[in-house]
């Protein structure tokens, strides 16, 4: 987990309709990894996740986010000042409720999950949004009567090729693998991968060598471990992992939801977090990546865990705790991979996190 000093920003992503501040920038302590905020923006309804991606000023950087709203928009915003402010129009993503979105091509990706679609944004050379350039329906439904009965796209993202964009759908148990035309915007559908019916899949994480994909399932507490093909754009399952202990997946009394999968830089291990279990799983990859032993749960620092990432050095993990209101950040054993308690900062409704 070798990596460069921490980051000096952090952004929190927060559902406003939820009693959050929004968007919430962090200033981040480079020996202890502690979060202290600096101001916040409520411009963006519901940014319940975030994006950074390059555009002109000093520091290169733009700020995007969804609005996990029912009539989904995107936004783009200017972070070289003490808060976050729009840059352009916030633009409408033609889908409902966008979970997740990512850069490619020129291009902005949203997942939107209501309306179980991925729609593609211009980038503008002020790093601005444009209109939609395509919208990309899923098809499908699952056996989970209450979850699946219709598509509903969760994240969306390049491979590390960036020659394809993945998008995993967690009403049809299946990822879609797309081109995305840098010229004209329009995504057009490779392949689709399906998955163990009824599993769910939210979001995936690769392998850093970039020949495995991991996909965490929402609706079972497992992860599936594919080889990916970046020259044929094939993505295969081959083998799938719970991310709880034998005990934990026996308590009825327990329903669990994992919402989030990340990798270590130098693909030793991989965490998922878990909502109900309120826990951080670790799991030991083997050297190819083509295998995932669980090698114990820890707790979340707080309620119902929706996302988790690594800091920039790769030595630190943060759990934004969407129910308790917090984010908690962790000191990974460079050895065990096992992630020790070591802070938390109160965020209202907190959904995302990332780092400059």
């Amino acid at each position: 987990m070798d990596g460069d000093d921490g980051a000096g920003r952090a952004f929190i992503g927060s559902f406003t309709s939820a009693g959050g501040r929004g968007i919430t920038v962090a200033a981040v302590d480079r020996e202890t990894g502690a979060l202290t905020v600096l101001g916040a923006t409520d411009a963006v309804p519901d940014p319940s996740y975030l994006a950074l991606g390059h555009g002109p000023g000093p520091d290169g950087r733009v700020l995007y986010a969804v609005s996990e709203t029912e009539h989904g928009a995107a936004a783009a915003l200017d972070i070289t000042g003490e808060v976050p402010e729009p840059i352009g129009r916030i633009r409408p993503v033609e889908g409902d409720g966008p979970t997740h979105l990512a850069l490619a091509g020129g291009h902005l990706l949203t997942a939107n999950y209501g309306s179980g679609s991925v729609t593609a944004l211009s980038v503008r050379a002020d790093g601005s949004l444009g209109a939609a350039t395509s919208v990309l329906r899923h098809e499908g439904s699952g056996p989970n009567a209450d979850r699946q009965q219709a598509p509903h796209a969760h994240q969306v993202l390049p491979d590390p090729s960036g020659n394809w964009v993945l998008s995993v759908d967690l009403g049809t148990d299946s990822v879609r693998i797309c081109a995305l035309d840098a010229a004209t915007g329009a995504l057009r559908l490779h392949g689709e991968t399906a998955l163990r019916p009824g599993t769910g899949p939210r979001h995936l994480a690769f392998h850093p060598a970039g020949t495995h994909a991991y996909v965490l399932n929402e609706l079972e507490p497992t992860v599936t471990v594919c080889v990916w093909d970046a020259t044929t754009g094939i993505l295969e399952p081959v083998g799938e992992t719970s991310v709880l202990p034998e005990a934990a997946t026996r308590d009825g009394d327990t329903v669990t939801y994992p919402s989030e999968v990340v990798v270590s830089h130098d693909g030793r291990f991989l965490w998922t977090a878990n909502r109900g279990h309120d826990s951080i799983s670790v799991l030991a990859l083997d050297a190819a990546g083509a295998k995932a032993s669980l090698v114990t749960t820890v707790g979340c620092g707080g309620h119902w865990p929706r996302d988790l990432a690594l800091d920039p050095s790769g030595r630190r993990l943060y759990a934004a705790n969407e129910r308790s209101g917090d984010v908690s950040w962790f000191t990974l054993d460079p050895v065990t991979g096992v992630p020790r308690h070591a802070g938390s900062l109160g965020a209202p409704a907190a959904s995302c996190v990332i780092f400059v």
